[in-house]
């Protein structure tokens, strides 16, 4: 089948078409001020006239960037140049079109279309640097920006500072495990009834939303095993050192986990298990975090044990303290086992600390560390401490 050209149709009805005249090559249109329609043709008045030339637009290298507005502008206002001229051409209906014609709006085209793509591609990278306050790098890659979990966080560290004061005023532990309770009874049901009922959890969410991560929608809420945690060392362990734990479990759980993300991309990843006893360690845990609760849970032993647990009924009820050192509470009284002094407080320190940084970046799969935590450290603080005594009892006398 033969295709006519709708040009072709429209010249052998003209009858001010000459037959030497050459031919009009067809070209794919590029602008609608550069398309006539026939009607147009027959409207012309004008037999011929000449073509005004295409205005050529030249792109130096001008630096598009905001800090260099001339630059922006000069481009700007060349653009706005070359559309005018496309409104103003006037084409000879008569006048062939040659290939050389064609080539040179190709290529003014092309320069338009490579300008404009860099002034975007300079306006959004500028876009970006103002975005992330100047912090991208050189290849042009924004960095995410890390979650702090700041509402989450403070709630996590303020029960610490309510611990200490329980501790102090000599509160009921009985009570306190009691309260614990209670809200756990509304807590659990409540959380259990987000995962069957899509209105319950977006008003849920709603509520409380700002406390939780991401990994929690689908899961148990943290709270219900930071509550478990604190209400097993609360009833398991010596008061003195359930609340070494759960302070570890408040502060140092916190440090690791804002410094991890502070410093984490900057320092080298933890082994996947503990040197010696083979214990499997978090891959996601960095360095930084590791020393910010190895820090964290050293200054939280020494500062409890060596000015605060004194406080309490007058360190009656200690398992450590400053004369004495251990201390073993049977139904008969109060024995000291040594290991008192400056050399005691640091060893239990030390202690005290690769603890927190251990337990905070053990990898026990589906197990919460707000569970483990508490658990796992106060656990090791009071075996030491027995371990200590024992020690220093036999050996030493310190």
């Amino acid at each position: 089948m033969t295709t006519v050209d709708s040009r072709d149709i429209l010249d052998a009805h003209d009858p001010s078409a000459s037959p030497t005249q050459p031919r009009r090559r067809s070209r794919p249109a590029r602008s609608p001020s550069l398309t006539r329609s026939p009607n147009t043709k027959r409207a012309s008045s004008v037999s011929s006239s000449k073509r005004s030339p295409s205005p050529i637009v030249a792109f130096g290298a001008v630096p598009l960037s905001p800090e260099n507005p001339k630059g922006v502008q000069k481009i700007t206002r060349k653009v706005i140049k070359r559309l005018e001229g496309l409104g103003h051409l006037e084409e000879d209906d008569d006048m062939p079109v040659t290939e050389d014609d064609d080539n040179s709006l190709e290529g003014e085209d092309k320069e338009i279309e490579e300008a404009l793509y860099a002034l975007g591609k300079e306006a959004l990278q500028s876009s970006q640097r103002v975005a992330t306050n100047g912090h991208v790098k050189p290849n042009g890659h924004v960095p995410n920006k890390p979650d702090y979990e700041i509402p989450r966080k403070v709630l996590h560290s303020s029960i610490g500072f309510l611990t200490l004061y329980l501790y102090v005023s000599e509160g009921d532990v009985n009570k306190v495990v009691m309260v614990l309770c209670m809200a756990l009874a509304i807590i659990v049901p409540a959380d259990l009834l987000r995962f069957n009922s899509r209105r319950f959890a977006r008003t849920y969410e709603a509520l409380l939303g700002f406390l939780m991560r991401e990994s929690e929608r689908n899961s148990i809420n943290g709270v219900v095993w930071y509550i478990l945690g604190v209400n097993f060392v609360l009833t398991s362990y010596p008061q003195d050192v359930a609340t070494v734990a759960i302070l570890i479990l408040s502060w140092a759980d916190t440090a690791a986990s804002t410094f991890g993300r502070l410093y984490g991309s900057g320092t080298r990843k933890l082994p996947s298990r503990v040197p010696l006893l083979g214990l499997p360690l978090a891959p996601r845990k960095s360095f930084a975090g590791f020393a910010a609760a190895c820090i964290t849970g050293a200054a939280i032993a020494f500062g409890f044990w060596g000015f605060i647990a004194p406080v309490r009924a007058g360190g009656r009820d200690l398992t450590w303290e400053w004369s004495s050192g251990v201390r073993q509470i049977t139904p008969e009284g109060t024995t000291s086992l040594g290991g008192a002094g400056a050399v005691g407080l640091l060893a239990i320190s030390v202690v005290a600390g690769l603890v927190s940084g251990v337990a905070e970046a053990l990898d026990l799969g589906s197990l919460d560390d707000n569970l483990t935590l508490p658990i796992i450290s106060g656990g090791c603080i009071l075996g030491f401490l027995k371990l200590l005594g024992q020690v220093s009892s036999r050996f030493f006398n310190l």
